[in-house]
């Protein structure tokens, strides 16, 4: 292969921004309700301090989240972060939406396995994705503008 035409294995980018994005199990549409959004940003607020990672813009559909972070110094690796974060909620909501033994309540019973992350590459990128993801409630019939969708705001200012 030419040397020009060679792909690089590896982007690094330092303190990279990343856009996740994870559902609940079966679409379950139990999310987008002042409690379980309280508990969501509730766990987002304390990321840093339990887990190293910082969480910016935030938005709560139904039936999935999608936010920005970016991992501090000796952060966990985003994979575990994202199974903490998800254990962590879904001890508390399951209490909510699903009362029963505690020890019935799982993380799978919950959230779906997997989860999408898109790691940002440009100012503009985290600018674009967050106008695209802020007008998701319009586009699902929610809301008819994006700002009367009360499941949406900032943790911490994340900068590129």
């Amino acid at each position: 292969m030419h040397e020009h035409l060679r792909r690089l294995d590896r982007v690094w980018i330092d303190q990279p921004i990343y856009f996740v994005t994870t559902c609940t199990k079966d679409r379950r549409r139990i999310l987008a309700r002042n409690d379980i959004a309280n508990i969501l940003t509730d766990e987002w607020l304390g990321a840093r301090d339990r887990h190293g990672w910082a969480v910016g813009r935030y938005l709560i559909m139904p039936d999935h989240v999608h936010f920005f972070c970016r991992p501090e110094m000796d952060a966990k690796t985003l994979s575990e972060f994202i199974a903490a974060w998800k254990s962590w909620t879904a001890k508390r909501i399951n209490k909510i939406v699903a009362p029963r033994s505690a020890g019935a309540a799982t993380t799978s019973s919950l959230w779906q396995r997997e989860f999408f992350d898109h790691v940002l590459r440009s100012s503009e990128s985290y600018a674009e994705k967050w106008n695209y993801v802020f007008d998701n409630p319009v586009r699902a019939g929610l809301v008819t503008t994006a700002d009367n969708w009360p499941y949406a705001g900032e943790v911490e200012m994340l900068m590129l």
